[in-house]
């Protein structure tokens, strides 16, 4: 399928020989605990895709990065939804980075290490809870000498198992009534860190989702960026960026995976043309939304409208994919369906974007607000 060879051309130029590791490996084995898909991620130099080219990464545009999501979503659904996390994280970073130049010696020591030592990054935020906002601290920090204590949980986590670093938004309690929020920077291992055992789930098992619980985390007051009187909006802007690359790549990574489907429905000549011509329609028109979104938000996806375009994508294509999938499913056939699980669990997990924050309920008001020439404020 055009798309998609387009997406496998992209990943190539970025890591090269990914696509051919990941083929050689059963789709379940990808799929799996274990599996050795995030392994494969860094040894082929996953880690600075988004990652400015000053600090030894690829700089990607949103377009290159969306298309190596398709790409690595229609092998791995896992790995594609657990690296989102990683690089929207690093798209947060290295953006305060290179447009704020305001972090401590540390923080930019760090942030030059990860790409040559393929460091992957966990993300600390409130993402897992549908109706929560994705950017809400789910961890307190409490002012020590020194730095802070930090306690509280994420689950699920991604890339558990495999970070070596952890990013968590926190609310700083001090002195005042509200709460300051920070961003914390964790190395891996750390004392007081711990992974427990959380993800029940078949499908995206190889996501590594598992609970991470900080206990009295010490981290040092350089590891910790602050807003700053100066410049109280500083972490919003940052946020907002966030939020936009998140929602497109994790869009991505599930469009990839409903994609290798109808890719297989084409190949194969499945069903009469007319069946064939309409299921792929479908699909590439919700590949065209986000596509339309990365070109639309451009190298800084940081405002209003941003936010809006990619929710818009992301439910279009939320509700799209299951119907894409079914419809792929029944014309692959009743013996495709006997032989193996693995298209099964592709077309099933295409289910999950809709867990992934903001659910569409909590985003309704704000989103009809905003149509209706108001600001678009999620809570």
């Amino acid at each position: 399928m055009r798309s998609l060879d387009a997406a496998r051309a992209v990943c190539e130029r970025f890591h090269p020989g990914l696509v051919k590791e990941l083929e050689q490996i059963p789709y379940e084995e990808r799929e799996k605990p274990s599996s050795p898909v995030i392994d494969l991620f860094r040894i082929h130099g996953g880690v600075g895709l988004l990652i400015p080219e000053q600090y030894g990464g690829h700089g990607a545009s949103p377009l290159d990065a969306l298309r190596v999501q398709l790409a690595m979503g229609a092998l791995s659904p896992s790995l594609a939804a657990a690296v989102s996390m990683h690089h929207f994280t690093a798209a947060m970073l290295y953006s305060l980075a290179v447009k704020d130049g305001r972090l401590t010696p540390a923080q930019t020591g760090l942030l030059h290490r990860i790409v040559p030592e393929q460091q992957v990054m966990a993300s600390g935020w409130a993402e897992g809870r549908t109706a929560q906002n994705i950017l809400a601290p789910s961890v307190t920090a409490r002012p020590v000498e020194g730095g802070f204590l930090l306690t509280g949980s994420k689950k699920p986590c991604s890339l558990a198992l495999s970070m070596s670093l952890m990013t968590a938004s926190v609310a700083i309690h001090g002195d005042g009534d509200e709460p300051e929020l920070a961003l914390a920077l964790v190395p891996v291992p750390t004392p007081g860190l711990a992974v427990h055992p959380f993800w029940g789930n078949d499908l995206l098992a190889g996501a590594e989702s598992d609970e991470v619980r900080l206990d009295d985390v010490y981290v040092p007051a350089e590891m910790v960026v602050r807003a700053g009187a100066d410049d109280p909006h500083r972490l919003d802007d940052l946020q907002t960026a966030g939020f936009v690359w998140f929602e497109m790549l994790i869009s991505a990574a599930y469009a990839g995976a409903a994609a290798s489907l109808v890719e297989l429905v084409l190949e194969r000549e499945r069903g009469a043309v007319q069946e064939r011509a309409a299921l792929a329609v479908d699909m590439e028109a919700a590949l065209a939304l986000l596509e339309g979104v990365a070109r639309q938000v451009g190298p800084e996806p940081g405002d209003e409208s941003s936010v809006a375009g990619v929710l818009v994508a992301r439910y279009a294509v939320q509700n799209a994919l299951p119907g894409i999938t079914a419809r792929a499913l029944e014309l692959l056939g009743g013996l495709d369906f006997v032989r193996s699980s693995g298209h099964a669990q592709a077309a099933a997990a295409v289910r999950a974007l809709a867990f992934h924050p903001p659910g569409r309920g909590p985003a309704a008001e704000p989103l009809l607000r905003y149509f209706d020439g108001g600001a678009l404020v999620l809570s």
